[in-house]
C-alpha cells in the first residue's frame, strides 16, 4: 500500500495534530462540543506546515478542499445530520488528506466511526468507566454521538499510516 501523503508530511504534521486531536475527542466526549479554537489551531497547523512542505499549487488545492468540505458541512448541518462543530472540524481536517487518498480516507473514517460508536456505546454500559467519567455529556445523549472522536481518530490514524506507507 502506498499513500499519496508523504512520509515528510506525516512526520511534520503528526506531532502538532496529535494534541489537537486528543483535545477535540475529549472535549466532544465531555461536552458534546468541538471548540472553535481547536478548529482554528488545526487550520493553522496546516497553513504553516503546508507552506513549508507543499508546492504552492498543491497547497492551494488542499485549501480548496477545506472550502469544499466546509460548504458540504454547512449543508449537512442545516439538514440536522451532524453538528456544526463536526462540520467545521472536518473542513479543517480536509487539507491534511492528500488528494489521491480521498477514497482511502473515507473508508478509514467509516471504519473508525463504526469502531468509535461501538466502543462508546459499550463503554457507556460499564459501571467502572461511568464512575471515572460521570460528567461526560456524551453518555446520555440518546441517538447523538460525539463525532469528534471518530473524526480526530481517523485523521491521526491516517497521519500515522503516512509514517509507514507514505510516498517517498
Amino acid at each position: 500500500m502506498t499513500l499519496s501523503l508523504t512520509f515528510l508530511q506525516a512526520v511534520w504534521f503528526l506531532p502538532f495534530v496529535l494534541p489537537i486531536g486528543i483535545w477535540v475527542a475529549m472535549s466532544d466526549l465531555r461536552d458534546m462540543r468541538i471548540p472553535n479554537v481547536a478548529v482554528l489551531a488545526l487550520t493553522a497547523v496546516f497553513v504553516v506546515g503546508g507552506l513549508i512542505l507543499l508546492p504552492i499549487d498543491s497547497f492551494l488545492w488542499r485549501l480548496a478542499q477545506l472550502a469544499v468540505v466546509l460548504v458540504i458541512g454547512f449543508v449537512i448541518t442545516s439538514l440536522g445530520l451532524v453538528g456544526a462543530g463536526d462540520a467545521k472540524f472536518a473542513a479543517a481536517m480536509a487539507p491534511f488528506v492528500a488528494p489521491g487518498d480521498g477514497m482511502f480516507f473515507l473508508l478509514l473514517f467509516s471504519m473508525v466511526l463504526v469502531g468509535s460508536w461501538v466502543t462508546h456505546r459499550g463503554a457507556s454500559r460499564v459501571t467502572a468507566v461511568r464512575r471515572v467519567t460521570p460528567d461526560w455529556a456524551s453518555w446520555d445523549q440518546g441517538k447523538l454521538f460525539p463525532m469528534g472522536v471518530a473524526l480526530a481518530g481517523a485523521l491521526l490514524i491516517y497521519l500515522a499510516l503516512g509514517l509507514q506507507y507514505g510516498a517517498a
